[in-house]
């Protein structure tokens, strides 16, 4: 499913004469459904209070959806990725993928990440058009390929990430293509690609820069 397709999909449509009410218009009464070809879970880490919280107790799932309907219900209810506190994130996965590097369908992948300084005004669109791209699969050209997409806010910066299942050069490269011009970067604005094993390692050099 297309972004458009995406957009549309929330529109008022009618029937033989009957009216399609989507959950945008009614959140009790809508009668419209867009099953999404993946569900999908967003998920939310708060920020740490002290030192002792893990990053399990840090982490949640929020809420699993699988349609178009549901999707933008829960978005527009959630808080915008700028109202968001330091040190916390969003994190929006396929099916019961778990956003952590040691998930089976993750540890042998990695991310592109773009990294922004400050607050920026248009934060909320470039995170909604990736989020888009994600659940729409017009990130990737049939694979599966990505796993999640991520926000992270820390105090100087954001970054949005992207996840990947594999560390595949052929196929990153093709997805980072299209990343960047989701998030409407220029040429010389330049997105990186670190495999999971190396997020740990002080210094480590990203496989690819694009």
């Amino acid at each position: 499913m297309s972004t458009e397709e995406l957009n549309n999909a929330t529109k008022d449509l009618s029937l033989d004469e009957k009216k399609e009410t989507s959950i945008l218009e009614n959140n009790d009464e809508f009668n419209v459904k867009h099953p999404l070809n993946s569900s999908w879970t967003l998920w939310y880490t708060k920020p740490p209070v002290d030192n002792n919280e893990s990053w399990a107790d840090l982490l949640k799932p929020v809420v699993t959806f699988s349609t178009v309907e549901e999707f933008w219900g829960i978005f527009h209810a959630i808080p915008k990725v700028n109202e968001l506190p330091p040190r916390s994130d969003y994190h929006l996965f396929r099916g019961d993928i778990r956003p952590e590097w040691e998930d089976d369908e993750n540890s042998k992948g990695g991310k592109w990440y773009c990294q922004f300084k400050g607050r920026r005004d248009d934060l909320n669109e470039l995170w909604i058009r990736a989020l888009l791209s994600v659940i729409g699969e017009t990130i990737e050209k049939d694979e599966n390929e990505v796993n999640g997409v991520v926000f992270n806010v820390r105090k100087s910066a954001v970054k949005i990430g992207l996840w990947t299942k594999s560390c595949d050069e052929e196929k990153l490269k093709a997805i980072g293509e299209t990343f960047k011009k989701v998030l409407k970067l220029g040429d010389e604005e330049k997105i990186e690609f670190l495999r999971h094993k190396d997020s740990e390692s002080r210094g480590a050099k990203p496989l690819i820069i694009m």
